[in-house]
């Protein structure tokens, strides 16, 4: 095996002989002194020449070359330059770890038994993950853009297929390919956009073979003459374009990190740098983009989404449910979040109970091996104030145990009366490679929110005409008084394992401690003047709310043939338990006058009060088996049941004490046909289940809700790779829904069926080198479809949903000439009509908001400006006849950011 500041000396050795040939210079022959062993320089006898060299001592072909294969250190004169180009990649050995010497006839065949890309700052990180990656041997070259490294003595083993394909993964990469090229040879291509990439290869005695890939430096540090033991690398660095919005892989399809053309559901990655060109400050401002609507103005407790058709909160942290993180721990934050993973449609077979619309998983930011540091200041209109910093880096000299460590602030008010928030974030995050097989994840957040609540206001003076005029939008119907306050902390660990090449297990626990105090006047109902509203006073009695989330997951990933069948099993089990305590009144509170407000009138009598502890369980067993069929064609098999149980405590009323058990099986079925690489064609059936709370009025324990769904889609990368786009045709379908019952009040019946067809589109990539892009169009039919007391028309449309609605935003930067750096951007989001509630007794317009920025970046310094909803265009979000949303108007925000 190569020692490989050798390789990197010798290479310096090459080019100064190339000179000494070229110009007729004598050197003399010297003993290498940076290392313990001969120099092998077999890599460098392997590398050809990129451009002929002009000079008659230099003419020996490579047919001649290939005779005498260099095995020890020869006369600097002897030495052929096999080096035209400095770009050539040279390894740095981390350990300082001296090598022996191998030959490729006698060397083992290791396998590579998965490929692993990770974006950094300067590019990517590329592992070879292998059980024995010290005894690889690299024989790297350049042709013209391109860098191939050959590994003789190393075999490809996929259970996805034999070879390992992806484009346009950051700016300045066009392509990155691994493959065998015999039985006993992979071969790593890397092909540059303009020019080959910078690449340093570490021998990490703990993840495997590690090629770092940098496309964003631009200048050239030559080699020393004189090579010495502690000398730096030589270093490349390559002008490279923006960073794409284009992410080919996710883990919430499948559990395991996948391509996503091989994923039989549609599934969209939002990166970091999407909703940083945006400005955005929360999770609805980054998922705007594909489409995501909100389900409902949800500012003061948490996030809430509409997909296809169907609320959401089914919130994934890392692939951990973080439900308490998602719609009760205040408005989100995306300090320490580097991507958003959406996955559409039912997802019961990997996360248990859930809304049937879709899930949404929150990446967080993961330590880097290097240090890093990068700060930035928002200030915008609204008093908005935001400074936010981000620290990483190793903290032993192995870079073994690495750390990061998020923090922001958010302060800002809003053009609603006396409405404030300030919102806090820690999240530091602690990683250590324990060896080569295993690594320990610990993670941490801390958030609190401080906010003076907002609420939304009537249909009538808003959407609907109030014969007293229109309602001012600005108006609060909340108290000056009144708060909002939540404090929540996460704790989670994440452990991995590998036993071999082809067995791997997963443990994974999280925490979430929530408390809450909201202290609010809530809205009930207009009165028939068109002025006043009845609300009631809400107010916690001593201690705060309390709850306390819990998440154990464990599942072992394994890879194996049958016959010529090759799979992917993933199995294992998950523990859930969620426990609440509230104790909270109603109290009657006097009428606010929507025109004319006087606040602070006194609080009356209680009108309700409820004290009690909920606690949720779940315990769920799950399989899924992607077998491939053929190189092209890839059958995904999955179940599993759940058993959960809700058993509530009432610590006023012991007869109102409840439990509450169901269970529930949830398949998922779906193939991938590849007819041509860059093209997937798929079709899946899954279901899910969401478990229904009460009693009949005969005392009949509610049936869970089962979603249903079908879907068929063709997923394409275009332009080589840089633009991929998803265009998916789907059913829905909810039943055992539950609707008022007719006769008794107070109580809900059974017997509603809703359902959801649609055709979706979503593009997201890269048109041309600076120019990204992310657009979506979805045609969305959701109805009611079964109601049998009639409480509901038949085919009544569902609440907040368009029929049609589409998004774009789309970004470019000058990355040469005088305008190097610049950048701008223009987003357009159009949601048509919906309706504001079952009944479908009012509706809110459509309307089209136009979003822009423009930016720029010099080293490592850059400043942004944002404008959102250019023409002050006025919309709204529904929720009941009482309560609409009205939305942001016009909004400035500048941003200062510096990264090092």
């Amino acid at each position: 095996m190569l020692n490989y500041r050798a390789v990197c000396n010798g290479c310096l050795l090459s080019l100064l002989t190339s000179f000494s040939v070229g110009f007729g210079i004598n050197l003399v022959e010297q003993e290498p002194t940076f290392g313990q062993s001969p120099v092998n320089l077999e890599a460098i006898a392997s590398v050809e020449k990129q451009t002929a060299v002009q000079s008659a001592d230099i003419t020996k072909s490579k047919a001649e070359r290939s005779q005498t294969p260099i095995s020890e250190v020869r006369q600097l004169n002897s030495l052929e330059s096999s080096l035209t180009d400095s770009s050539y990649l040279l390894w740095v050995n981390k350990h300082q770890n001296l090598i022996a010497q191998q030959s490729p006839a006698t060397t083992d065949v290791l396998s590579v038994t998965d490929v692993k890309v990770n974006t950094t700052d300067k590019g990517i990180e590329l592992i070879l993950v292998t059980a024995n990656s010290e005894k690889l041997q690299v024989l790297p070259k350049i042709q013209g853009n391109t860098y191939i490294a050959d590994v003789p003595n190393a075999k490809l083993q996929l259970a996805s297929g034999e070879s390992f394909r992806r484009s346009n993964l950051v700016a300045g990469i066009t392509e990155i390919i691994v493959a065998n090229t015999n039985n006993n040879t992979l071969r790593l291509t890397i092909v540059g956009k303009q020019s080959p990439p910078q690449v340093k290869l570490f021998d990490s005695n703990t993840e495997g073979l590690v090629f770092d890939v940098s496309t964003t430096a631009s200048t050239l540090t030559q080699p020393r003459t004189t090579p010495q033991r502690n000398q730096e690398p030589i270093e490349l660095v390559v002008t490279g374009n923006p960073t794409s919005y284009q992410v080919p892989d996710a883990t919430v399809g499948t559990r395991t990190n996948r391509p996503i053309l091989e994923i039989p559901q549609s599934i969209q990655v939002v990166p970091r740098q999407s909703w940083e060109a945006q400005g955005a400050i929360n999770t609805i401002d980054a998922l705007r983009s594909i489409g995501v609507n909100q389900a409902f103005n949800s500012p003061t407790n948490g996030d809430v989404f509409t997909l296809r058709g169907f609320q959401t909160s089914n919130i994934l942290r890392n692939g951990l449910k973080d439900y308490a993180g998602g719609n009760r721990s205040g408005q989100s934050q995306l300090a320490n979040i580097e991507q958003i993973e959406v996955l559409r449609g039912p997802a019961s077979v990997l996360y248990g109970q859930g809304d049937p619309g879709g899930t949404i998983n929150f990446v967080t930011k993961q330590p880097l091996r290097d240090p890093y540091f990068a700060a930035s200041m928002s200030f915008g209109s609204y008093s908005l104030y935001q400074p936010t910093l981000d620290i990483s880096g190793p903290l032993n000299s192995e870079k073994t145990v690495l750390y990061r460590i998020n923090a922001s602030y958010i302060s800002t008010e809003s053009f609603i009366d006396f409405f404030s928030s300030q919102r806090y974030l820690v999240a530091p995050v602690l990683s250590w490679q324990i060896n080569k097989n295993t690594k320990l994840t610990f993670e941490a957040e801390f958030k609190d929110q401080q906010q003076v609540p907002r609420t939304g206001l009537p249909a009538i003076g808003t959407v609907l005409p109030n014969r007293n005029g229109r309602i001012p939008l600005s108006r609060n119907a909340e108290e000056p008084t009144d708060i909002n306050n939540r404090h929540s902390m996460l704790l989670s660990y994440n452990f991995e394992h590998r036993f071999s090449d082809d067995w791997s297990v997963v443990n994974s626990f999280k925490v979430r401690s929530l408390s809450y105090r909201t202290n609010a006047a809530n809205s009930t109902t207009l009165q028939s003047n068109g002025r006043l509203l009845n609300r009631t006073a809400q107010n916690y009695v001593g201690a705060p709310g309390v709850e306390n989330e819990y998440d154990l997951d464990s599942h072992v990933v394994g890879k194996f043939k049958t016959g010529s069948f090759q799979h992917e099993l993933v199995t294992g089990f998950d523990l859930y338990r969620d426990i609440s305590f509230s104790n909270v009144t109603q109290r009657v509170l006097g009428a606010l006058n929507l025109f004319n407000p006087v606040y602070g009138q006194p609080v009356g009598r209680i009108s309700s009060q409820v004290d009690q502890k909920t606690r949720n369980d779940q315990l769920g067993l799950y399989i899924q088996d992607i077998v491939g069929l053929t190189n092209n064609l890839k059958l995904v098999l999955s179940g599993r049941g759940d058993f959960v149980e809700n058993k509530v405590t009432n610590f006023l009323n012991a007869s109102a004490n409840q439990r509450q058990p169901d269970q529930a099986f949830s398949p998922r079925v779906g193939l991938v046909y590849q007819p041509i690489q860059p093209v997937s064609l798929y079709a899946n059936y899954s279901q899910s289940f969401v478990q229904n709370i009460g009693t009949t009025f005969g005392g009949s324990l509610f049936q869970p809700s089962r979603g249903t769904q079908y879907e068929v889609g063709v997923k394409t990368d275009f332009l080589s790779g840089r633009l991929s786009s998803t265009l998916a045709l789907y059913q829905l379908t909810l039943s055992n829904t539950l609707t008022p019952d007719p006769n008794h009040s107070t109580f809900n019946v059974q017997t509603g069926e809703q359902r959801s067809r649609g055709v979706e589109l979503n593009i997201t990539g890269q048109i041309l080198p600076g120019w990204n892009v992310i657009a979506s169009y979805a045609y969305t039919d959701a109805r009611v479809t079964k109601d049998k007391d009639k409480v509901y028309a038949i085919g009544n449309r569902l609440v907040n949903v368009p029929d049609n609605s589409a998004s774009l935003w789309t970004t470019y930067t000058f990355s040469k000439g005088n305008l190097r750096g610049l950048g701008f951007g223009l987003g357009l989001f159009y949601f048509g009509d919906r309706e504001g509630d079952l009944r479908n007794s009012f509706s809110v317009p459509s309307y089209l908001r136009a979003d822009a920025a423009v930016y720029y970046q010099i080293n490592r310094f850059s400043i942004a400006l944002n404008i959102k909803n250019l023409s002050n265009v006025r919309y709204f979000t529904p929720r009941t006849i009482n309560l609409v949303y009205p939305e942001d108007p016009l909004t400035v925000e500048g941003t200062i950011s510096w990264k090092f």
